[in-house]
């Protein structure tokens, strides 16, 4: 069953065919209508692993499946740009260093029938015209060769790859080739996608640029970039498609308007052509019906817990971050909040030890939890408070 918010943010399609050359290269099933049944329309395309992400706190405003690994194609690709930007920012490289284009670069990127840009066999290319080919227009042989050059070989830039993915906390990640080709271990979730994509927004904003650029020439070859938002919803400026046989046609997007980002990413369509549709409708659909609500700022005091034989006898509980819940504009009118603990708290107790949590629930929206730590230190009772407590204790236990 398709949930309501994406029935009410598609348009049926009345005749979407996929295009020719997609369809040779994914035969389907046709059905049999009997000359007297007329023909229903098509469905409106329904995508696979949908996030909606608000881009400034980070709040999912929509998961459909979202936590799932999937086989991510060139959209795991931002990583690769990542590792790169990573090297840029650390002085190790510059965009005028240059790299070789080896025969297994070229053999298995410009010689492949995936996206690439052109490269000659033993040619030397800058960093500037390789992370252009990688995010304008995916090229795989623009990736080997950043990989070999960065790392000494892919498989070695790969665990690079892997160990930045455990940094971000991005625990569906794992990678296995620079490029996005299927691998079955070669997998992300939507929602670590978008993560990542958050992170390179707000942490690398020179190659942010890039991912708005709407074509890229190299060696005579002008290609065009694949990303259907750019130049069809406001304010889209990133990031990037992906597509194999194995996990159909997907897209990471980003948009700001008035102010605010929003991040999708979804999986699974069958052709360009639902690519489009979908993300257009989705993207606009997570401006218009959705919201964040904040609930709390960094250290803001939420309420207080009960110590047993600690200096004082309360402990005040603040929030451990930003608490910013999305969903739904109807569902956030309806929030509900309260802290639960295990209690009474047994001192001694640190500044900042999480000691509770503040539950944030309501009608259409999954229950969520967030950390709330003391907000001082509370030392344990002195020998005369506890020997009256175990006075007190065991008169009041007494018949």
């Amino acid at each position: 069953m398709k949930t309501a918010v994406w029935a009410a943010c598609l348009l049926l399609l009345a005749s979407a065919l996929p295009p020719a050359a997609d369809a040779a290269r994914r035969p389907h099933r046709v059905a049999r209508h009997a000359a007297h049944q007329p023909v229903q329309p098509a469905a409106a395309p329904q995508p696979l692993h949908v996030t909606i992400m608000d881009g400034d706190s980070g709040a999912i405003l929509h998961c459909e499946d979202c936590n799932a690994p999937m086989p991510p194609a060139s959209m795991s690709k931002l990583m690769t740009a990542l590792i790169v930007g990573d090297a840029l920012l650390q002085h190790r490289i510059t965009l005028d260093t240059r790299y070789h284009v080896s025969e297994n670069a070229w053999r298995h990127g410009a010689m492949s029938d995936g996206s690439h840009m052109f490269l000659e066999l033993n040619s030397e290319v800058s960093i500037r015209d390789l992370i252009q080919g990688v995010i304008v227009v995916s090229a795989n042989d623009a990736c080997i060769v950043l990989a070999e050059g960065l790392a000494g070989s892919e498989s070695a830039f790969v665990a690079l790859m892997n160990r930045r993915a455990q940094e971000l906390g991005l625990r569906s990640a794992h990678f296995t080739n620079a490029t996005g080709l299927p691998d079955p271990n070669h997998v992300i979730s939507s929602a670590d996608l978008a993560r990542l994509a958050r992170y390179l927004v707000a942490n690398h904003p020179e190659l942010y640029r890039l991912y708005g650029e709407r074509a890229f020439t190299y060696n005579g070859h002008t290609q065009e970039n694949r990303n259907p938002l750019l130049g069809t919803v406001a304010g889209a400026d990133g990031l990037k498609t992906g597509h194999t046989d194995d996990s159909g046609f997907g897209l990471v997007g980003s948009a700001v308007q008035n102010g605010h980002r929003r991040i999708l990413v979804f999986n699974g369509l069958r052709s360009m052509a639902d690519r489009r549709e979908a993300g257009i409708n989705l993207m606009r659909a997570a401006f218009e019906q959705y919201a964040t609500q904040r609930i709390a700022r960094r250290g803001q005091q939420l309420g207080e817990a009960q110590v047993y034989l600690g200096s004082r006898a309360t402990a005040p509980l603040v929030a451990q971050n930003d608490i910013v819940v999305g969903g739904p504009q109807a569902v956030l009118a309806g929030l509900r909040t309260h802290v639960v603990y295990a209690g009474p708290l047994r001192a001694p107790i640190a500044q900042g030890q999480v000691v509770a949590q503040l539950v944030v629930e309501g009608p259409g929206l999954q229950t969520k939890r967030f950390p709330l730590v003391s907000g001082q230190r509370i030392g344990g009772a002195n020998w005369f408070a506890k020997a009256w407590e175990g006075l007190r204790v065991t008169f009041s236990g007494a018949h």
